[in-house]
């Protein structure tokens, strides 16, 4: 570790020395003990008034914090994480906004985004917050024919010329996107492709701003739980954790949405939550997970599905969906990339353990994207050997070979990192843990275009539907043995 003179506050932040900071912060992400705790608070005590103009700085400076803020060594650490992050809007007041629309970092306070959402996104948004049509990025507005029904004067202009101003009618009529959206239906909204803008400001929808309240803080003053030290069986055999049910739950799911907007992401569970129906559990180590299903109105036609999101310390730190047939379950997990350098694979395991317990689970199936096909970020990430070193197989036989080389280098050298290339040919088939092997090769696309489906799937849980599927071993049999001949 670097061991150059932290200035004091009076002193100004050269950019060599701001630079030093922000390098010095990064390196205390995984830094434990009192030491660690001072010079961490020292550290952010300088960011605190450093004044930084160049956007690629900033950002750095709000990952950094934000993850510190997630982890803290101490309530010092926190207080002045959250004094940082909570400075940002005024902070970008003074520099290029642009930067901070990249769906890679978006949601930074003060910043703002513009995308399609989908109707029902939008118009959960847009009952909470200004959001308005991004007129500059709106390659469609001819579609905007819609309002000749709207604005009758509009209609009538429409008739007759040749070239028509959608945005001239829809201003003249003082139209609102919640106008927009309480006027047309949700088909064709999503057909017209409208970008929003949405200003975030300084609101709590923000990534620095986004937190549930947590009583208790978790303070990591001793080592992270490694990932080698993480046993799926062993934590499968663990007492059962302890789920409660939210009874008045709309605050939460609004903090969910909002959480993957301001990302750019929708998540169909997200979208579409069973409220009547909505868990928490406390996993310890300062983690909340929130889970839920959808009504019987929004589910699928076969497959049961769950959503939930997880939080560290009352940050929002990443997501997971399952979709489950059987005993079966394909799992879809993504931590926000600014906390990859934490306690994944010991909250993977929770998160697994939850799904088998409430849902009877007890196979697990990762999808070749999640594992790096056409996917850059696990790729950049390793996700295939997150996976593979928690016990995960390969369903190719093809690539047990490279899998087997790739593990003797990687055990005969501890430098040694598997080139992308390789990677990419590793994620070309789906990793499993537990199951038979008649799920090896299963794909939904093989079965018949309208399979039987057991009665429950309208219960008022999902839950129930899916522990009924399991007792049916006649359907299980028809299912994974029968393939679509037509």
């Amino acid at each position: 570790m670097a061991l150059w003179r932290i200035p004091t506050r009076c002193e100004h932040l050269r950019p060599a020395t701001l630079y030093k900071v922000l390098a010095a912060l990064a390196e205390m992400k995984g830094q434990f003990g009192p030491y660690a705790a001072r010079r961490t608070a020292a550290l952010l005590e300088r960011a605190t008034h450093a004044r930084l103009r160049d956007p690629a700085d900033l950002i750095r400076l709000h990952e950094v914090v934000l993850y510190l803020r997630a982890y803290p060594q101490s309530p010092r650490v926190l207080r002045l994480a959250d004094k940082i992050l909570f400075s940002f809007a005024d902070r970008l007041r003074r520099v290029d906004r642009d930067p901070f629309d990249d769906p890679e970092i978006s949601g930074i306070a003060g910043a703002g985004l513009s995308t399609n959402f989908s109707y029902d996104v939008a118009q959960g948004l847009a009952a909470r917050y200004p959001l308005h049509i991004d007129w500059e990025n709106y390659e469609h507005s001819d579609r905007l024919g819609v309002l000749a029904r709207l604005i009758p004067l509009a209609g009538e202009y429409a008739a007759v010329e040749p070239h028509v101003d959608w945005r001239y009618w829809f201003e003249r009529a003082r139209g609102t996107v919640k106008w927009l959206l309480a006027h047309v239906d949700r088909q064709t909204y999503d057909l017209l492709e409208v970008p929003l803008r949405w200003e975030l400001g300084d609101s709590f929808a923000t990534r620095s701003r986004t937190r549930i309240l947590r009583r208790r803080i978790y303070y990591h003053r001793s080592p992270f739980l490694k990932r080698s030290e993480i046993s799926l069986d062993r934590e499968f055999a663990a007492p059962k954790t302890t789920m409660t049910r939210i009874a008045r739950p709309q605050k939460i799911l609004n903090t969910i949405l909002d959480t993957s907007a301001v990302r750019y992401r929708e998540l169909w569970g997200f979208t579409h939550p069973d409220a009547a129906h909505v868990y928490h559990a406390d996993f310890g180590r300062g983690v909340d997970f929130y889970f839920f299903g959808v009504p019987p109105e929004w589910r699928l036609p076969l497959r049961a599905y769950h959503a939930g999101m997880f939080f560290k310390n009352g940050v929002p730190i990443g997501y997971v969906e399952g979709l489950s047939l059987f005993e079966r379950m394909e799992v879809g997990f993504n931590l926000y990339y600014t906390f990859r350098e934490g306690e994944t694979a010991w909250l993977y395991a929770q998160i697994l353990k939850i799904f088998r317990e409430q849902l009877g689970v007890t196979c697990y199936s990762v999808d070749p994207y999640q594992l790096g096909h056409e996917n850059d970020e696990a790729i950049d990430s390793g996700a295939f050997w997150f996976y593979r070193k928690l016990g995960f197989r390969s369903t190719s036989k093809k690539l047990t070979a490279l899998i087997e080389r790739e593990e003797s280098r990687i055990g005969a050298n501890r430098e040694y990192r598997t080139p992308p290339a390789t990677l990419r040919r590793l994620a070309e088939a789906p990793l499993i843990y537990g199951g038979g092997k008649e799920w090896d090769h299963f794909d939904l696309r093989n079965l018949p275009l309208n399979p039987r489906v057991p009665p429950g799937k309208h219960a008022p849980e999902e839950s129930r539907y899916l522990r009924g599927m399991q007792q049916d071993r006649k359907l299980r049999r028809q299912l994974l043995m029968t393939r679509d001949k037509s």
